[in-house]
């Protein structure tokens, strides 16, 4: 299981590097915007759309890493408290009910996608640039999700109790 594991994790962090390599073109593409609207008063229909349009795939497609990473927010109120196993247990618990949230995301955003796909759909703006493609991120981030959640329930479950979270880590 171990390949499988370090495939899936190895993926998510090829997709959480073109995620933060993307967020780099957002500001040369917002400072043009605010140059040109303010300086030479000549704003242009694309740069806060294209800006928009670039922030959903990096967040949608950083978010399984940053699970692997820990990087999400976390109350650990009760789980600072409880004991090792029950700690393991809540971990365990708290990775399944992401794969099932992302499961059902998943699944409900891939017929939306292929609709977007179908009928070409473009963003009805002035600049009016395709999205369709843009929707096909959202099932797949959520697939990538789903993956990095039972790969990581599968880790704590493989971790002796006794082992924290940041312990178990390399």
């Amino acid at each position: 299981m171990t390949p499988l594991f370090n495939f899936v994790t190895g993926l998510n962090r090829i997709l959480f590097g073109i995620a933060a390599i993307a967020i780099f073109a957002v500001v040369p593409m917002l400072l043009y915007e605010v140059v040109a609207r303010y300086a030479f008063n000549a704003p242009t229909v694309w740069a806060m759309e294209a800006s928009t349009l670039l922030f959903g795939p990096h967040f949608m497609l950083a978010g399984p890493y940053l699970l692997h990473l820990r990087g999400h927010v976390a109350v650990d109120i009760v789980s600072e408290r409880a004991s090792p196993r029950t700690r393991q247990v809540l971990e365990i618990f708290g990775f399944l009910v992401i794969a099932v949230f992302a499961a059902v995301l998943g699944w409900v955003s891939w017929p939306l996608a292929v609709n977007a796909f179908q009928l070409g759909e473009t963003s009805f703006s002035a600049w009016n640039p395709p999205i369709w493609w843009i929707k096909f991120i959202v099932p797949f981030a959520f697939l990538m999700l789903f993956a990095q959640a039972l790969v990581e329930a599968a880790m704590a479950l493989r971790t002796p109790p006794a082992a924290t979270a940041k312990e178990a880590r390399p």
